[in-house]
């Protein structure tokens, strides 16, 4: 498999507190991946570095073949897809659906003077049918719930064909009808050999949709697990990485964690 990305020794620096420390990651071709870790383990620094919005201060980074300080930036970006929350607040509230979707081509947020191929404007009506988007395409993006935002959003990141996406905390803020119905349409994205390399950085295991196949998992900018899924979503991993003693098991191809609750305390009375 051809490297999509590969970080090798990475520290990233602010001031004096270290964001990452000494991160060594390979991802290839065809994987999807989930980084998670704690508040403040490093996890959207990660994924800044994986979308070369941001230089590590130690280490060398590859993306897409390309060595990070040694390539145009802007050509670079044209293969990276990049859904996140704090996006949401870039695009102008009376935009429509589809040209939300639509200026993905560009990445640029709100439709002015530039011109789109007619594969453009196909791509765009494919992709507001494959993210259960095509009923809400003349509605404005303010008027959308949390979970139709974010559905947008994946089907903007997707525009530019990316060989890479990068999902930061997609499901977050989602009630569980919305958490669902998006992690539904990423498991089927995932299972599409078609589909880029997938990171996607969440804080918790529920949220990871089924055919994700690695994980990254970071504590205070380390990385305390990384590889196939099976190998590091354990029980001694996941409950080193978030500091807890937690059981971890599995229901339909997907996860979950649950805390143990420590045998003195199992049988004591509440009272109050």
């Amino acid at each position: 498999m051809a490297s999509v990305l590969e970080l090798a020794g990475v520290s990233v620096r602010r001031s004096t507190k270290l964001l990452l420390d000494q991160v060594d990651w390979t991802v290839e071709e065809g994987q999807r991946w989930v980084v998670m870790g704690p508040n403040g383990a490093g996890k959207t620094t990660l994924l800044q570095i994986a979308a070369g919005a941001l230089h590590p201060t130690v280490g060398s980074v590859q993306i897409l073949g390309e060595l990070l300080g040694a390539v145009d930036l802007a050509e670079l970006r044209q293969s990276i897809g990049w859904a996140s929350g704090s996006l949401a607040g870039s695009l102008p509230p009376r935009e429509s659906v589809r040209d939300a979707v639509l200026t993905g081509a560009w990445g640029v947020t709100g439709r002015w003077r530039e011109a789109y191929e007619q594969r453009d404007l196909a791509r765009t009506e494919r992709l507001l049918g494959d993210w259960g988007l095509a009923a809400l395409a003349g509605r404005t993006f303010g008027t959308l719930s949390e979970g139709e935002r974010k559905r947008v959003l994946i089907a903007r990141s997707l525009m530019v064909d990316p060989e890479l996406l990068l999902l930061d905390e997609p499901a977050a803020g989602l009630d569980l009808g919305g958490r669902e119905a998006l992690l539904g349409a990423l498991g089927r994205l995932a299972r599409d050999p078609l589909a880029p390399t997938t990171i996607m950085v969440t804080h918790h295991v529920e949220e990871i949709p089924e055919g994700f196949t690695h994980a990254l998992l970071l504590r205070d900018g380390r990385v305390t697990g990384c590889g196939p899924m099976r190998e590091v979503m354990t029980d001694a991993l996941v409950g080193e990485t978030f500091g807890v003693d937690v059981g971890l098991s599995q229901s339909g191809g997907r996860w979950l964690a649950r805390g143990r609750v420590p045998t003195s305390d199992a049988g004591s009375d509440v009272r109050g």
